[in-house]
C-alpha cells in the first residue's frame, strides 16, 4: 500500500516539528527512496491539507476547553452549556413554555355506554375519600338540590359505595380522557381535580369543594351560601368590604371579623397573626361577583400545626363557635385571604380556579391553589367573600402533618407579594392563568410539573365544553378612590370564648386582648432571644409566632443553623460570646430577654414586671447570665 510521508498527528499533537525534507522523514535514509515521494516543504504540505489541519485544530481547542472547564466547575453543571447550548452564558436553563393551540381543541365527548353518561346536575358537592364513607359523608348525600361525587384514590377501600352518591374510582377516572389525570398522584386529595372536570362535563353550574367531615347545619347549603348569584340589578344587595385605605395591607385574617381574634386560617403568613384589632372601618361592593366563597368552619376550623400544636392540650379536642350572625365580608383587589379546599363554594366564573398544583405538600395544595386563584379572579372583576360558619367538623384529635406545612410558612408572604406584583399582557384569561403558573414555577412556588398540568387543565377544560370569562381592567392598576365619611361602615365583631397564647379565654377575651394591645404598647421594642435545646424544624416556628405577636424581634438559636427558619447556630455554652454579637445588631431596642425553649412567660404577669431589673441596656457596665430564671440581670 502506497502512502505519503506525513508526519503522525500524535507528534503534532506533542509539538515536534515537522520535517521539512523527505530526508527528515522515517525512512529517509534508505537508499532507494519510495519512486511515489514528493519532495514537500512545510508550505507546500500544509497548502495541501489544510482542511484536516483545521479539523485537528478545532478537535485540540475543543478537547482543552472541556479541560479547562472541567478544572474550573468540577461539577457536571459546568459541562452542561455544552451539550444544550452554543451560548457563553452558563445560568440554568430556562423552562420551556408550553404552545398551546387553544382554538384547536377538541371537543371531548362522553361515550355512551360510559357510567353516568346521560347524568346532569347543576349543583355538585365534590369530596375525595380514602376511608369507607362517614356519617358526615351520608349526609352530605342527603342534601337536597346537590349531586355528591366521591373521588377515590389509592388508599379508597375497595367496592366504596354510598347510596346517593358518585364515586369515581381510580379505574373510572383512567377512562375519562381527561389530559389532567396524567398529572395526578395516585395517593392524595388532589385526584378531586378528576371530579371537578366530572362535575363540569356533567353540567355543573356550581361547586361546593368539601371533604369527608363536614357537616351542614340544617342539610341546606342555599341557607349559608349565595348559590343563585342572580343577574338583576335588584338580585344584588350590598356587602361588606375590607377597606383599601392602607394600599400597603396585602392579607387580612378573616376569622378576626367572626369573633375569634386569637384564631388565624392555615395559609395566613405567620408575622400576621399579631394583628387581632378589628377593623377600623369597612366600604361597601355590590354583591354578584364573589365567584369564590369562602365558609367558616365551627368545631374544628381550618387552621395550621402551629395553632393546632400550641393552642391546647394535646388530648383535647377543639370546638371553636364563630359569630353566625356576624355579616359576610368581601375582599377588594389587592387584597387575599387563604382559601381552603373543605368549605368553599365556586360560581362556574371561577371554574377554572379548582385546579390543585401536584408539586407541592398536600397540605398546602389548596392554600396555594386559594392564592392564585384569587390574583386571576381580579382579572374578570371577581372576588372572594367569607362567611358565617356553613358547617361543623369536629376534631379527631389526631396529629398534623406539621412538615407538610413547611412550604406554606416559608413561602407564603413571599407568595402574596409576588401576585400582587404580577401582571401580564396576554389578550385572554387561559393565557394569563398559563402565564401566571409559568411565572410561579420560575419563582419556585411551584414546579415544570404544576405548568404542564396547567396547560393540560385549561385543555380540558375547554374540552369537556366550558367557556373561559371575558377579561375585565384591573382596580389596582387605577387611581383608587377617596373613602368619604359616608363610605365608611362599622362593624365590631363578639368576642367570642376561645384560646389564647396557651390561656383558656372563656368570658375573659376582651379584657386579654386589651393586655396584648397594652403589652406590645409598653415593651414593643424589646428583642427576645430563644434558645431551641432540641430540633429546630417544628419548635423554631412556634416559639417564634408565639414571641413574635409581642416583641418586635424574635431570635432563634440552637445547635445547628437553620437558614429556611433563620435560626442562627450557638451553643448555651458560648452564647455569652454570641450574645454581644446580637446586642450590636439590634442598638435601637430597648433591651434583650433571654429564655430557653422549656419555658413559657407568663405574659400576664410581665405587665407589673420591673423594667430596671429584667432589660439591658447600652448603659450597663457588668453582665451576668443566669441559668436558672433564665433572664438577664444588670449588676
Amino acid at each position: 500500500m502506497l502512502v505519503q510521508d506525513r508526519p503522525s498527528p500524535h507528534a503534532a499533537a506533542a509539538g515536534q516539528k515537522p520535517p521539512t525534507s523527505p530526508r527528515g522523514a522515517p525512512g529517509a535514509g534508505r537508499r532507494h527512496p519510495r519512486p511515489f515521494a514528493k519532495n514537500l516543504d512545510f508550505a507546500t504540505w500544509a497548502s495541501e491539507h489544510s482542511s484536516k489541519l483545521l479539523l485537528l485544530l478545532f478537535a485540540l481547542a475543543s478537547a482543552a476547553a472541556v479541560f479547562l472547564l472541567r478544572g474550573a466547575a468540577p461539577d457536571a453543571a459546568a459541562l452542561l452549556c455544552l451539550d444544550r447550548s452554543s451560548s457563553s452564558s452558563a445560568g440554568p436553563a430556562k423552562l420551556p413554555y408550553p404552545e398551546v393551540a387553544w382554538s384547536k381543541v377538541p371537543p371531548l365527548a362522553i361515550a355512551a355506554g360510559a357510567p353516568f353518561a346521560s347524568f346532569r346536575a347543576e349543583r355538585w358537592i365534590v369530596v375525595a375519600v380514602s376511608t369507607p364513607p362517614t356519617a358526615a359523608l351520608a349526609a352530605l348525600a342527603r342534601v337536597k338540590g346537590w349531586q355528591l361525587l366521591a373521588v377515590g384514590d389509592s388508599h379508597t377501600p375497595a367496592g366504596w359505595e354510598l347510596k346517593g352518591a358518585i364515586f369515581l374510582s381510580l379505574e373510572l377516572q383512567a377512562q375519562l380522557g381527561y389530559r389532567s389525570v396524567d398529572f395526578l398522584p395516585y395517593g392524595s386529595h388532589v385526584r378531586k381535580t378528576a371530579g371537578y372536570l366530572f362535575a363540569i362535563q356533567h353540567g355543573a353550574k356550581v361547586i361546593f369543594d368539601a371533604d369527608d367531615r363536614a357537616e351542614v347545619p340544617g342539610n341546606d347549603l342555599g341557607k349559608h351560601f349565595d348559590v343563585d348569584l342572580g343577574s338583576g340589578v335588584t338580585n344584588h344587595p350590598v356587602l361588606l368590604q375590607y377597606s383599601h385605605a392602607d394600599p400597603n395591607r396585602t392579607v387580612v385574617n378573616p376569622y378576626v371579623h367572626f369573633g375569634q381574634r386569637s384564631v388565624w386560617p392555615r395559609g395566613l403568613p405567620l408575622d400576621k397573626v399579631g394583628e387581632v384589632a378589628h377593623e377600623v372601618f369597612y366600604t361597601e361592593v355590590f354583591s354578584g361577583r364573589q365567584f369564590i366563597q369562602q365558609g367558616l368552619s365551627d368545631g374544628l376550623p381550618d387552621v395550621d400545626a402551629v395553632f393546632y400544636f400550641t393552642r391546647k392540650p394535646p388530648t383535647s379536642a377543639f370546638d371553636l363557635r364563630f359569630d353566625s350572625e356576624a355579616p359576610k365580608v368581601a375582599l377588594p383587589q389587592g387584597m387575599m385571604a387563604p382559601v381552603n379546599s373543605f368549605n368553599t363554594l365556586f360560581q362556574s366564573p371561577a371554574f377554572w380556579g379548582l385546579m390543585m398544583p401536584v408539586s407541592v405538600s398536600s397540605m398546602a395544595a389548596d392554600v396555594i391553589r386559594g392564592y392564585w386563584a384569587q390574583r386571576i379572579l381580579w382579572e374578570i372583576g371577581g372576588y372572594v367573600a367569607f362567611y358565617p360558619p356553613t358547617i361543623y367538623r369536629k376534631d379527631h384529635i389526631q396529629a398534623y402533618p406539621f412538615a407538610e406545612e413547611k412550604d406554606l410558612h416559608v413561602n407564603v408572604g413571599r407568595l402574596i407579594k409576588f401576585l400582587n406584583e404580577w401582571r401580564s399582557n396576554k389578550r385572554t384569561l387561559f393565557e394569563k392563568i398559563l402565564d401566571l403558573s409559568y411565572a410561579m414555577a420560575e419563582e419556585g412556588f411551584w414546579t415544570e410539573q404544576d405548568v404542564r398540568l396547567t396547560a393540560a387543565w385549561l385543555q380540558d377544560l375547554l374540552a369537556v365544553g366550558y367557556r373561559q370569562p371575558r377579561l375585565m381592567s384591573l382596580e389596582i392598576d387605577r387611581q383608587r378612590a377617596t373613602i368619604g365619611e359616608g363610605d365608611m361602615k362599622e362593624f365590631v365583631p363578639k368576642k367570642l370564648p376561645s384560646v389564647h397564647l396557651g390561656v383558656d379565654e372563656i368570658g375573659t377575651v376582651n379584657y386579654e386582648i386589651g393586655n396584648l394591645i397594652k403589652w406590645r404598647k409598653n415593651f414593643g421594642n424589646v428583642v427576645m432571644i430563644m434558645h431551641v435545646s432540641g430540633p429546630v424544624d417544628r419548635t423554631a416556628l412556634e416559639w417564634r409566632l408565639l414571641y413574635g405577636r409581642i416583641f418586635k424581634t424574635v431570635i432563634i438559636l440552637a445547635e445547628q443553623s437553620n437558614k429556611e427558619l433563620a435560626v442562627e447556630r450557638c451553643t448555651l455554652s458560648h452564647a455569652y460570646k454570641y450574645l454581644p454579637k446580637v446586642f450590636e445588631r439590634y442598638s435601637g431596642a430597648d433591651g434583650f430577654l433571654f429564655l430557653q425553649d422549656h419555658m413559657i412567660l407568663n405574659y400576664w404577669n410581665l405587665l407589673q414586671a420591673d423594667k430596671e431589673k429584667l432589660w439591658i441596656t447600652n448603659k450597663v457596665c457588668i453582665l451576668y447570665f443566669c441559668y436558672h430564671r433564665h433572664v438577664f440581670f444588670i449588676d
